[in-house]
């Protein structure tokens, strides 16, 4: 398949603000855990004699972190747009919709599973703007922290997704689609199988 400009250079444009955001929820549970990090603080301010409780310690951990998450939010405005912009392109440009009964047994197993990832970007950008914005939606901080737990959730469907994908992109390259890749970086039509 021929890959367009425009669609090419989504791709990328969301392949690095996926990765954008996973990083910032890895970093948030590894490196800036709040609680890591509070118990680091109370020791350390402890041995230059100043004593603080857990609740502060956790504060502050908040607070050096706190830029950090900003990035998240960003990055989600952006996938936000970027989402948005696919779908435009899907309706756009017929010729990149294949009619599905057309597809052999493993391109129609593809294709179900970026319409099941559309499904799960489309879930975890709506749940990650509600935990956003609950108290302007005026819901309980209960009730977001319940949609926060689909959100996480759904973010390890993701995570799995990304390495599988690039493996197998990487596999149809060697195999039956030799060229994928590089069609992937210059839009150029190398494959030597056609769909």
């Amino acid at each position: 398949m021929k890959y367009t400009l425009q669609f090419r250079v989504w791709h990328w444009l969301n392949a690095t603000v996926v990765l954008g955001l996973i990083s910032t929820v890895l970093l948030r549970w590894t490196f800036l855990s709040k609680h890591t990090n509070s118990d680091i603080l109370i020791e350390k301010l402890l041995s230059f004699g100043i004593t603080i409780t857990q609740d502060q310690g956790v504060l502050l951990a908040k607070a050096i972190r706190a830029e950090m998450w900003e990035w998240h939010i960003y990055f989600a405005y952006a996938f936000l747009g970027l989402i948005i912009f696919r779908v435009y392109l899907y309706f756009k440009d017929s010729s990149q919709r294949t009619i599905f009964s057309n597809l052999d047994i493993h391109h129609k197993a593809v294709r179900i599973s970026y319409y099941i990832l559309y499904s799960t970007f489309f879930i975890m950008l709506l749940s990650g703007f509600f935990i956003f914005l609950y108290k302007e939606l005026g819901v309980s901080k209960d009730f977001a922290h319940d949609i926060k737990e689909i959100h996480e959730f759904i973010y390890y469907y993701i995570a799995i997704f990304i390495p599988l994908h690039i493996a197998g992109v990487f596999f149809a390259d060697a195999t039956q689609e030799n060229g994928l890749v590089s069609s992937m970086i210059n839009g150029k039509h190398e494959t030597s199988q056609g769909k």
